[in-house]
């Protein structure tokens, strides 16, 4: 079962500006998210985004000398547990105390920041000089800029330091795509940078769905989902997860809500059964 903290994904904690520790369902334990959109801005608009962008806009660039200090503060407070000593994560079940990621995301698509690269290759550097080199860092990405030059550095620097990527596929046709991550973005893109990076090292699948006006997703949307999946494997690339998950938080729009559970398993066990993949689920809140 989902704990309430899993729901409180807020990206601001004490006086930091870019690092904020969530209890990630998907990690099972603390995440360190790194926010590197501070503005807000993301290539995607999609409709199940529990990011406010209605609110005030932090307008700044990301600051890399601010960034590594809070980084490496929040790495000795969770190493040495006073995290739980108070505080809205007081409350964290004990198996759960433990740091599993540090995380890319944050309130926009991470790989549009110009200095990619450097900022990898900086926290990178943090966490091995503050003795953390078994955690991982994960980029949670919709992978629309795998094909720039600086983005596929900063790949192969995550690579180097127990890095994994967990890319975006919401859909499996054009049409629910543009449905559903509201982008300009070719559709085609996604796919090939997808299955290009898979190709080099094995890549984690995130995949949301969800009711729009009520409906779930048609059984010939599920089944063209799978039919990509197979494809970048038949291409050559490597999925050695497919995580399948619906709505925790408030998304963007009113006509969005999380499927029941048993359609959330549901669809793993379609993906398991036509894909073979490895297939983890998780439920709303």
């Amino acid at each position: 079962m989902p704990h309430p903290l899993h729901t409180q994904h807020e990206r601001t904690y004490r006086q930091n500006r870019f690092v904020y520790p969530v209890l990630s369902r998907r990690s099972g334990g603390l995440s360190l998210g790194v926010n590197l959109n501070p503005d807000k801005v993301c290539n995607f608009d999609c409709i199940y985004c529990q990011v406010d962008r209605t609110g005030p806009r932090e307008t700044r660039f990301v600051e890399l000398d601010r960034l590594r200090i809070e980084l490496e503060e929040m790495l000795q407070w969770i190493e040495s547990g006073r995290i739980f000593d108070s505080g809205k994560f007081h409350s964290t079940p004990h198996a759960l105390r433990r740091l599993n990621d540090i995380a890319f995301s944050g309130d926009g698509e991470p790989t549009t920041y110009q200095n990619f690269d450097a900022i990898i290759r900086s926290c990178a550097e943090v966490k091995r000089l503050a003795g953390a080199e078994q955690v991982k860092m994960v980029l949670i990405t919709n992978a629309s800029m795998f094909h720039r030059p600086p983005v596929e550095r900063g790949l192969e620097i995550l690579d180097a330091n127990q890095g994994e990527i967990w890319a975006k596929l919401d859909a499996g046709t054009e049409a629910y795509y543009r449905m559903v991550c509201r982008t300009l973005i070719p559709w085609q893109r996604i796919l090939d940078n997808i299955t290009r990076a898979a190709q080099i090292r094995p890549l984690v699948i995130q995949s949301m769905f969800m009711r729009v006006d009520s409906a779930p997703p048609a059984a010939d949307e599920l089944a063209a989902y799978c039919s990509r999946l197979e494809e970048m494997v038949a291409a050559g690339g490597c999925l050695k997860l497919v995580q399948i998950y619906t709505i925790a938080r408030r998304p963007a729009e009113k006509s969005v809500a999380p499927l029941e559970e048993s359609e959330v398993e549901a669809i793993g066990d379609l993906v398991h059964r036509r894909t073979g993949l490895p297939t983890a689920v998780y439920f709303g809140a």
